[in-house]
């Protein structure tokens, strides 16, 4: 199954985590399978990063004609934009295999229940149960 997060366009596959019926909720197996997500995910956005790199260098033209030069600012500046958001989300990736290296991940950390295995799968750096997130969701828009 291919899956698309919102962060990057980039698909990658995984299975869907099977959970037996009595499996005990983030077990080891359970952990080992989002700490594959998770590290897949920041492989593909670092290979992301590299590439924009490459791309900027190879790229880097000194167009005489004002028009050329601009768009390529104008793509350059979109690329960099992108990377900066990829980076945000590289450090939210860290911090949930932190949270898997001490056993936090997969807990709400607004009111301490269990996210849900579908829910870490569709958001693998979620924190927040969907109740809770649904409440700070509210609470943003009505601060406008």
């Amino acid at each position: 199954m291919t899956e698309t997060h919102a962060y990057n366009a980039e698909p990658y596959s995984f299975e869907p985590y099977q959970a037996g019926s009595d499996e005990e909720y983030m077990n080891p197996a359970q952990e080992a399978h989002f700490r594959e997500i998770l590290l897949a995910w920041k492989r593909s956005l670092m290979e992301e990063v590299e590439r924009t790199v490459h791309h900027m260098q190879d790229e880097a033209t000194n167009f005489p004609d004002p028009n050329d030069r601009a768009t390529q600012e104008s793509e350059f500046s979109l690329e960099l934009r992108t990377r900066d958001r990829e980076r945000k989300l590289i450090k939210k990736i860290d911090e949930a295999l932190e949270r898997l290296d001490n056993h936090e991940y997969g807990y709400c950390e607004a009111c301490g229940v269990e996210i849900g295995i579908r829910r870490l799968e569709a958001r693998p750096t979620a924190t927040l149960c969907i109740d809770c997130k649904t409440l700070d969701e509210i609470r943003e828009k009505q601060r406008g």
